[in-house]
Order: C-alpha cells, then structure tokens, then sequence
C-alpha cells in the first residue's frame, strides 16, 4: 500500500474557506479518479510562526496507480488549488510505502 501525503501550510486568512473547499470539493474530486481508496484529512499540531498546516494522506494501492494519478488527474487538480488560492498556501508531496500495519489485540 501507498500513502501519498500531501502537507500544505495555508495563510490564516484562508484557513476557513481552505477546510470547507477541500473538505466538500478537492478531496472529494481526487477521490473521484478512482486511484485512491481512502483519504485522511488532519492538522498538524505544532506551534507555528506562520500559517496553519494540515496534512491530506491519500491511500492507494501501487507505485503506479499513484503514477497514474501524477499523470492523468495532479495538474488539473493542482491548478485548481493554485487558482482558487493564488500564493496563500505552500505544499509540498512525499508518497510513503507502508512496510508494515501493526494492530493492539484487545
């Protein structure tokens, strides 16, 4: 399994309108690609000079299934971010292979 993570620090000033536009249509959208099965939305908590920063871990199956999304569905995706929000956010993407799931037995 494949986590691509997506951590973007976003200018206070757009914090609200940011979590409602990707909470009911960005995240929603990349869903819609069929490349992931499950999203996770959270914010980072940690004292910060600037911004607010939450991290967007998108679940998929293979190296090119995530390959497939680069190609194919990122640059729309990206540039409707870009264009929506102009220079109030910075992300950056690192795609992490999942070695492992340990689970606690109850």
């Amino acid at each position: 399994m494949i986590i691509y993570n997506v951590t973007v620090n976003i200018d206070e000033s757009i914090q609200a309108d940011w979590v409602e536009w990707m909470r009911k249509v960005h995240i929603p959208d990349v869903l819609k690609t069929g490349c992931f099965h499950e999203a996770r939305f959270t914010r980072v908590v940690v004292n910060e000079e600037m911004g607010i920063t939450y991290s967007i871990q998108y679940l998929c199956d293979s190296t090119e299934v995530l390959q497939h999304y680069a190609d194919n569905f990122a640059p729309k995706l990206q540039k409707d971010v870009k264009d929506r929000y102009g220079d109030k956010f910075n992300a950056f993407r690192t795609m992490l292979e999942v070695v492992d799931v340990l689970v606690v037995n109850k």
